[in-house]
């Protein structure tokens, strides 16, 4: 028998623990929410934690509007061992000595500045990346010898928090990065440019754009709300837009909900009022509720998306 939708229409922040996917998590939301459409923005690994922005019912539609590109993470990386993975997850294929000046916080703390820029980047084999129609880490596990093509990205700031060993050489690094870096490359890239081997040993999304830790919820905290407490951790889906908002009345609503375009109005955007301008993209809502991405040309507004339904968790 198929699952009646169950009117929840929202974002979450869920906090993933470690050795789930984040597929396991979108299950365990539909579990718990009794909600067959859910998903996900921005992969994290099985063993990472931290921020997995997660879409319920028709908020998954909006998962693609999201302005997501920028991720922060806390970070350990371990030297003297590189793995198949580039993490703590696969066997080791090399194991190296250690140069005794990586235990300075000094040089440790240069090192770990000096990666701010842009580069290329070889993902790991063991990725989600589609290689000829394929995931990479379907190929890396059937024995294929997998060729990463190199990828821009750009790491914005990159800190070292602490050299938290000497035996082997641990450091804890946070970084801020474009969408698509892997900071499973930048440990095995810092341990060969070093001259020796390192893999990530732990990982922490600590935000996803806009969307911290301070927003997340774990799925213990879920599970204890249920249906009927769930909102209260919802997140401002016009927020997470980073958008302009637009608050419309009946007559607009009835054009939004039938997609018809109608005149433009004045926006709210960083709490000053003011015209739209040509081409950009607003976010619709009344009440509590965002109801469209609508883009402003020539004095009217034309759909981008719509939520007939009105995604909750307003408070503006």
């Amino acid at each position: 028998m198929k699952r009646a939708a169950s009117g929840i229409n929202c974002l979450l922040a869920i906090d993933k623990p470690e050795g789930l996917t984040s597929h396991d998590v979108v299950a365990r939301v539909r579990r718990l929410l009794g909600e067959r459409r859910v998903g996900h923005a921005g992969t994290l690994d099985p063993a990472a934690t931290g921020v997995l922005v997660v879409g319920v019912g028709q908020a998954t539609r909006l998962l693609g509007q999201l302005t997501l590109d920028d991720k922060r993470y806390d970070a350990r990386i371990t030297f003297g061992t590189e793995t198949t993975t580039d993490d703590g997850e696969g066997e080791v294929v090399r194991t190296c000595d250690v140069p005794a000046r990586l235990a300075e916080p000094a040089v440790a703390s240069a090192v770990v500045s000096s990666l701010v820029g842009t580069c290329d980047q070889v993902p790991p084999s063991y990725s989600a990346i589609s290689i000829d129609g394929k995931r990479a880490y379907d190929r890396a596990r059937a024995g294929e010898q997998v060729e990463m093509p190199t990828r821009q990205v750009t790491i914005h700031e990159a800190t070292l928090k602490a050299v938290e060993s000497s035996e082997p050489v641990v450091w804890r690094c946070s970084f801020h990065v474009s969408k698509g870096t892997y900071i499973r490359s930048i440990a095995r890239d810092l341990g060969r440019s070093m001259g020796t081997a390192a893999f990530l040993s732990d990982l922490r999304r600590t935000a996803s754009g806009s969307i911290d830790l301070s927003e997340c919820i774990t799925l213990e905290e879920l599970a204890e709300l249920g249906q009927q407490g769930v909102m209260s951790r919802a997140l401002d889906p016009a927020k997470a837009l980073a958008l302009a908002l637009c608050k419309i009345g009946d007559r607009e609503l009835r054009c939004v909900q039938h997609g018809r375009a109608f005149a433009s109005s004045m926006v709210w955007c960083d709490n000053v009022r003011r015209e739209p301008h040509q081409g950009e993209r607003v976010a619709l809502v009344r009440g509590d509720r965002l109801y469209g991405v609508w883009a402003c040309t020539d004095g009217m507004y034309r759909s981008v998306a719509n939520f007939p339904d009105g995604i909750q968790g307003v408070r503006a």
